[in-house]
């Protein structure tokens, strides 16, 4: 049987894979699992959602299980995923629940959860609520029964905090956000207006059904050619929750999550806040990312694909700054999980405070051609794993040699074996990687 926790919390197609009695269990089991275990005082959850229509049936589910394992609900509405770890943390609750998808498509829906902090759990503590989540547990009756209200000033809170974790006013520049019909439509274009700029906001008119439809991160389109009717300083965009955040400059061109955490890094250590002069990333950063910060001083430490894996290198080892190349990016000493508000008022207060256009800060690296190739095969462990394969990787890595990189990785959810190739220009990095599928598809 498949694990019910995937990379970010449990997510599938809602009311199917994703039903109201799954999202019942999986709160109630959560109420068990990370309340405090004396049990000397009713545990507190934090609730809230982005503005899929979904979330409003998933919501009263997940209200609804919580309270019957005892647990007391405060219920903060639709705010994005980061805000939702900060109140965890400020208002001194138990864990959080956030009912999001995050990029997916509106018919998804997902559940994350948050332990006391905001911090998001461990494979463990997952593992021990999906157990939970099968069990009926303990019903606790009458006044033991959990109790539910809202929280009105839930966004004030969140923007107050973003405003007072970036400090550098941002006057004169004009910007424009999209914010994927999302969670962050309201408090987005606050924020940044709070902070001095002068916001043009699109795509922030959720009605439940147009989140990340053909907006956002992952379409950058449409800021693209905002920026440019504006005649803005730059943009940014979001996703569905809010929890990354791609930009483009005053000419319309991308600039991605390595090319932001490249410019917040050197801010950082230019003002002697970047720990050990180290930035942490995933084995998918672009090579660009690598030799730019050897070129100024500053190690990059590597882990697997995702953010909670970036989010435990940060914590064991104290470093200020990591993320990924999709724009979520960590900033521990102002937030628990990736945050992208937090990153586009970093990211435009460096322009600001610079005087100098996003497209020059972001020239600091070069990204090299990257080509990513998917194949199907029966047995992806097996077919990365075989001595051909090895050999073949060898090989290109040999030709390639401090130019390029490979990485050749069994996906994480399909029957899939991944084959990134980057190489000095996009004809070598496709050459590459197409032998290299052929390989790979050979064993299939």
């Amino acid at each position: 049987m498949a694990r019910l926790f995937g990379t970010d919390g449990v997510r599938g197609l809602a009311n199917a894979d994703l039903s109201p009695e799954l999202a019942m269990s999986v709160a109630a089991a959560a109420a068990r699992v990370l309340a405090e275990q004396d049990r000397t005082q009713r545990p507190v959850a934090v609730v809230g959602r982005d503005p899929r229509a979904s979330g409003e049936m998933l919501e009263a589910a997940v209200t609804a299980g919580l309270a019957a394992a005892g647990a007391d609900v405060l219920r903060v509405g639709v705010l994005p995923t980061p805000a939702l770890a900060h109140l965890v943390g400020e208002l001194a609750a138990d864990f959080g629940v956030m009912i999001s998808a995050s990029h997916n498509p509106m018919p998804d829906n997902g559940i994350k959860l948050f332990a006391a902090g905001g911090h998001k759990l461990p494979d463990a503590v997952e593992d021990e609520i999906e157990a939970q989540a099968g069990e009926r547990g303990a019903r606790p009756t009458g006044a033991a029964v959990g109790r539910v209200r809202d929280v009105p000033d839930a966004a004030r809170r969140y923007v107050d905090h973003l405003i007072a974790a970036s400090p550098q006013r941002l006057d004169g520049l004009r910007v424009v956000v999209d914010c994927a019909n999302g969670a962050a439509s309201a408090t987005a274009p606050k924020a940044y207006r709070r902070a001095g700029a002068e916001v043009v906001a699109i795509h922030a008119e959720p009605d439940g059904v147009n989140i990340n439809d053909r907006c956002g991160s992952t379409h950058l389109e449409a800021v693209r050619a905002a920026v440019l009717a504006h005649r803005a300083d730059l943009g940014v965009a979001h996703d569905g929750d809010a929890d990354r955040c791609l930009a483009v400059d005053a000419a319309g061109d991308t600039v991605d999550g390595d090319q932001i955490m490249a410019v917040l890094a050197l801010a950082m250590k230019e003002a002697g806040e970047l720990v050990a002069d180290t930035l942490v990333t995933t084995v998918m950063s672009n090579l660009g990312l690598h030799l730019a910060m050897r070129d100024h001083g500053v190690q990059v430490r590597t882990t697997a694909v995702g953010d909670r894996y970036v989010l435990e290198e940060l914590r064991a080892g104290g470093y200020a700054l990591g993320g990924e190349q999709s724009g979520h990016v960590v900033l521990p000493a102002k937030a628990t999980t990736g945050d992208g508000l937090l990153t586009a008022l970093r990211l435009m207060g460096r322009v600001a405070a610079t005087g100098k256009p996003l497209a020059e800060l972001a020239g600091v690296m070069r990204r090299l051609p990257q080509v990513l190739v998917n194949v199907q095969v029966s047995d992806k462990a097996a077919v990365a794993a075989a001595p051909s394969v090895s050999e073949a990787v060898a090989a290109v890595e040999a030709e390639l040699g401090d130019t390029g990189r490979v990485l050749l990785r069994p996906s994480g959810t399909e029957q899939l074996v991944r084959v990134m190739v980057e190489a000095p220009s996009h004809e070598a990095a496709q050459s590459a990687a197409q032998r290299l599928a052929g390989v790979v598809s050979a064993l299939g």
